[in-house]
């Protein structure tokens, strides 16, 4: 049973709570956490179960006078952290509709949140975020996918890959470069259909935690200007806004994938005899145990720190969210580590839970930021925040 006593803390509202309680209630009857043989179709199906029992709400909200606002990132975070901490294949599948569907929510205007968020909450369409380039990840300004305006459209050509719903996605939300101005200036944001003439799924990627993911090519690939998101050469600051909502919640997800190590160890250190004893006794395992829990809490702290920030109004939380999905990424992958040690040879053993969580956890230092990009963001932001005199 997962921690709870965070949600005493004064980030949270009692609606918080409830959400909490009923998240956690709804995975521990729901997910098995078990990786699936077709994970395609185990997406859908999880798709399908998140969008039944009304959690796609949260990663796509729709306030009663608004097609769509401004996501609530607390719940998004308790959201993302219990669904990981059950199944790290559930996490992947409500972040993805977050994530994807996120410019639109925040940029879109009255049209584009009808045609596409309806579908997103109820499920029915699969959205993928494409920023990613062969050459073009942490460094956007690099990007080289170009869309060119052509009568009532732009002609998109180039190529994105590492796209999570690469191939099975209905439709994608999408930069590329439209000249504006030099580097990131030049930039522009696009919802694609997946049906769009000119859009080839070039390659299916395979990686350690499986999950749909894939390499695009565009080639003379014609999208309607009423697919444009925000204005032309906007495109940074809509894929900057949007990572500054969904990157805390990469934080929730380590969280919740480092409470379930720190739980299976605890679970396996009482109940294991080493020497006449219970591994739980000795107190070298006493010693990582508690930088587990350690690390747990700071975590946690960054997280809802950052989470909470955002939902007080703050406009940008770019340090904030970057040190909570640092800190929090990387920490995890130090506790499952000890986990892993803790149990031995089953610790390396598929079909180990903690050796499940040894797989899922390696790529949240990566994407959205590699912690490297994470530590140059901090950096600059307190520098900057020391020149303005702004107390950090």
């Amino acid at each position: 049973m997962p921690d709870r006593g965070y949600l005493d803390w004064p980030f949270f509202t009692q609606e918080h709570e409830r959400l909490a309680n009923k998240i956690g209630a709804w995975a521990g009857r729901r997910l098995s956490g078990k990786h699936p043989d077709d994970v395609d179709e185990a997406c859908k199906a999880l798709l399908k179960q998140l969008a039944e029992s009304g959690w796609l709400k949260y990663a796509a909200p729709a306030p009663k006078h608004d097609p769509a606002g401004p996501p609530d990132v607390r719940s998004l975070c308790l959201i993302r952290e219990t669904l990981a901490y059950h199944s790290g294949l559930a996490d992947f599948v409500f972040a993805m509709q977050g994530l994807g569907s996120g410019a639109i929510a925040l940029f879109g205007n009255a049209e584009q949140k009808h045609d596409y968020l309806p579908a997103v909450r109820s499920g029915n369409r699969i959205v993928a975020f494409a920023l990613s380039e062969p050459e073009s990840g942490s460094d956007v300004a690099a990007m080289t996918t170009c869309a060119v305006a052509d009568g009532a459209g732009y002609v998109l050509n180039g190529e994105k890959t590492w796209i999570s719903n690469g191939g099975i996605a209905d439709f994608y939300t999408l930069f590329a470069r439209t000249g504006e101005g030099p580097g990131t200036r030049g930039l522009s944001a696009f919802v694609v259909d997946a049906d769009t003439p000119g859009l080839e799924i070039a390659e299916r990627i395979e990686v350690i935690a499986p999950h749909p993911l894939a390499r695009l090519k565009f080639n003379d690939c014609r999208v309607p200007k009423t697919r444009l998101l925000g204005k032309p050469g906007e495109g940074f600051k809509i894929a900057m806004a949007t990572l500054d909502v969904f990157r805390s919640t990469v934080g929730a997800a380590a969280l919740g994938f480092a409470r379930r190590a720190l739980d299976e160890a605890l679970g396996h250190a009482a109940t294991r005899k080493l020497f006449g004893e219970a591994l739980a006794d000795m107190q070298m395992t006493q010693d990582r145990i508690a930088d587990m829990a350690v690390a747990i809490d700071a975590s946690a702290l960054l997280v809802y720190r950052a989470a909470w920030t955002k939902d007080s109004g703050a406009g940008r939380v770019t340090r904030e969210a970057a040190m909570a999905k640092l800190h929090a990424t990387e920490s995890a992958q130090e506790v499952i580590d000890r986990a892993v040690q803790l149990f031995g040879g089953r610790g390396v053993t598929r079909g180990e839970k903690v050796e499940e969580l040894y797989r899922e956890i390696r790529a949240l230092r990566i994407y959205e930021g590699a912690s490297e990009i994470q530590k140059l963001i901090i950096a600059k932001e307190t520098i900057r925040n020391y020149e303005l005199g702004i107390t950090n």
